[in-house]
């Protein structure tokens, strides 16, 4: 399933995830994370890829930090939400999550590695 998302649903897993609430330091990396996910798979021969899509996001919010603070938290949680809103969840191993963060943050990890790891959580 094909899904692209807007920044009213990046809004709304905000507001679900982060029970503070904080407001959205710059509006225009969030135009930035929906742009980015919105591009065409980068394999070959597939049509729709929503782990890229997830890591697209995810990388997206982690590196521009669209929020003051609780970034690799917000990206994280906005990487599940969309794999589960396309009907292909994921379960990674106990901490998986959190090391991809890290890596992102780090800038050891870009989207391809981001969505590669997403794909091996698929259930």
């Amino acid at each position: 399933m094909e899904l692209h998302i807007d920044i009213r649903w990046l809004l709304e897993r905000q507001t679900e995830v982060l029970s503070k609430h904080p407001s959205v330091h710059d509006f225009s990396s969030l135009v930035a994370v929906v742009a980015r996910h919105r591009v065409n798979t980068p394999q070959v021969g597939v049509t729709v890829d929503n782990a890229w899509r997830a890591a697209a996001l995810m990388h997206a919010v982690i590196r521009l930090r669209p929020l003051p603070a609780r970034n690799a938290l917000y990206g994280a949680a906005i990487a599940v939400a969309y794999m589960d809103a396309t009907g292909k969840g994921i379960d990674p191993p106990y901490g998986a999550l959190i090391d991809l963060a890290r890596d992102i943050e780090a800038g050891h990890t870009d989207g391809y590695d981001a969505a590669a790891r997403i794909r091996t959580w698929r259930i």
